[in-house]
C-alpha cells in the first residue's frame, strides 16, 4: 500500500513540474510564417483533378442490365497524382481506375460498371477516389431510372 501512494505522489508531482512551462512561449513566430509560406506554395502545385463529367446519367434501363460509363480527368495540377482507392456506395457499382501515378498534365480513365439486377426504380450512386488532392477525395455520379423485371 505504501509503494501506491508513493507512485501516486512521484507521478502527481512529476505532472505538476512538466505541466509548469508555457508551451506558446516557446513557438518561434517566424518558424509559422515560414510555415504557411511552403503549405500555399505546396498547394499551388500539388495534383489537380479536372473531369470531363463527374455526372454520368444513364436515363431509363431494364432490370438485370450491366452498363459502364468512362469518366476521363486531367492532372491539371504540377505533381504527380495518385489515385489510392475507389468506393462506391453500393456493391451493384464497381470502379476500375489507374493504379500508377499520373503525372502533371496527362489523362486517365475510370470505368465505372453499374448492375441494375435487384436495384428497381430511380437510382443514384457514388464513386468517392481517395487521393493525394487538396481535397483528399473527388467525388462521381451515376444516376439511372431502372424499370423493374415483370412479374410473373
Amino acid at each position: 500500500m505504501r509503494k501506491i501512494i508513493a507512485l501516486i505522489i512521484l507521478s502527481f508531482g512529476l505532472f505538476v513540474i512538466s505541466c509548469n512551462e508555457n508551451a506558446v512561449k516557446k513557438v518561434n513566430k517566424q518558424n509559422l510564417e515560414n510555415a504557411k509560406v511552403r503549405d500555399s506554395e505546396i498547394r499551388l502545385g500539388g495534383p489537380r483533378l479536372s473531369f470531363d463529367k463527374t455526372e454520368h446519367d444513364f436515363g431509363i434501363l431494364n432490370e438485370g442490365d450491366i452498363v459502364e460509363t468512362v469518366f476521363t480527368f486531367t492532372n491539371s495540377g504540377k505533381s504527380e497524382l495518385i489515385i489510392t482507392s475507389a468506393k462506391s456506395s453500393c456493391g451493384c457499382t464497381v470502379p476500375e481506375w489507374p493504379k500508377e501515378p499520373i503525372l502533371a498534365g496527362e489523362t486517365g480513365k475510370i470505368k465505372v460498371k453499374f448492375n441494375t439486377r435487384g436495384k428497381p426504380n430511380k437510382q443514384r450512386k457514388q464513386v468517392t477516389l481517395r487521393t493525394n488532392t487538396d481535397s483528399g477525395k473527388e467525388i462521381l455520379t451515376i444516376l439511372a431510372q431502372v424499370t423493374p423485371k415483370p412479374k410473373n
